[in-house]
């Protein structure tokens, strides 16, 4: 009896391994592949801006790196005490204008770097919806809590995002022509917008993804569809029944590996992984033979790995 539907997958051209170096923009689950990949020590740069929910927002990011579009005192505003930009996550947010402007400058800083250099760009899309600042009509990557009616809010069209894409991947290929841009839709439910809104604005992505697809050398993760047609249960989501929980997470993960990590890097993730479980064990005596025995063999693992791989960094 088969009780589940399965996407068919292949294994990917240009496969991620360890000497690849990775950019990763976009919505929350872009964060949570972000902590795989942090986990199994891949080079890799996650939202230098902090989390970017619609294409509008990442487009903006890449094209002042790209540009080399500082920030200066005119983009910036204090809200609560704390200093903002509506270019950026309030992650980046911080108690004084210097501080703020060192993190936006630096921002486009590490991302122009990571984008020059990047074999593999992963870019997940979380939604068509966007809210513009009704002062200067300017779309917005966050309102930072200013209140709503500042705001006007309206959906992205096909036609827009699906330019603003275009845009996204001219922008990366005038500085990078090999890197492999993988194109994602992020399968968490933005419930606030509404259940029939939230349908219509991944329809919008989805459409506008495929659009580009078919016209630039750029390539497609179905993590959304993964979550929507294999993982069909509310248990797979958290308690929020908005995002996936670690069990569904995990399992896109698997997917992901198995289509776009080579087999040699699979078994160096398998070794880091030991490392990784050895470094979180906590043993009933700190002082015994037995212990002090498992770390001997620990530290010689952790020793083969950053020989081998010099950029890996564990932790005490």
């Amino acid at each position: 009896m088969k009780l589940q539907t399965q996407l068919s997958l292949q294994k990917e051209k240009n496969q991620i391994d360890y000497n690849s170096k990775l950019l990763l923009l976009g919505s929350c689950f872009v964060e949570n592949i972000g902590e795989q990949l942090t986990y199994y020590k891949f080079q890799m740069v996650q939202n230098p801006f902090g989390i970017l929910f619609h294409p509008i927002a990442i487009e903006n990011l890449i094209t002042r790196a790209v540009t080399h579009q500082e920030y200066s005192k005119k983009f910036i505003f204090e809200h609560n005490e704390r200093w903002h930009c509506f270019d950026a996550h309030s992650d980046v947010s911080a108690s004084s204008q210097e501080e703020l402007l060192q993190n936006l400058n630096l921002g486009l800083q590490h991302t122009r770097e990571q984008l020059e250099k990047a074999s593999h760009i992963v870019i997940t899309l979380g939604t068509a919806w966007v809210y513009s600042f009704l002062e200067t009509k300017k779309t917005v990557a966050s309102c930072h809590k200013v209140p709503q009616k500042q705001f006007s809010k309206r959906i992205l069209s096909i036609k827009e995002i699906q330019d603003s894409l275009e845009r996204i991947g001219h922008h990366i290929k005038s500085i990078n022509k090999e890197v492999t841009v993988i194109f994602t839709i992020s399968p968490v439910r933005h419930l606030k917008d509404g259940f029939i809104e939230n349908q219509q604005s991944k329809a919008h992505l989805i459409t506008a993804v495929h659009e580009v697809i078919k016209k630039s050398n750029v390539t497609y993760f179905p993590s959304y569809e993964i979550m929507m047609d294999e993982l069909r249960d509310y248990r797979f989501y958290k308690e929020d029944m908005v995002h996936p929980n670690i069990t569904a997470v995990n399992y896109i993960w698997q997917k992901f590996t198995l289509s776009w990590i080579n087999e040699e890097a699979q078994k160096v993730m398998d070794k880091v992984s030991v490392v990784q479980k050895g470094l979180a064990h906590r043993p009933f005596n700190e002082k015994s033979l037995k212990h002090k025995e498992f770390l001997k063999a620990l530290e010689k693992k952790k020793t083969y790995l950053q020989e081998a791989y010099p950029f890996m960094k564990f932790r005490p």
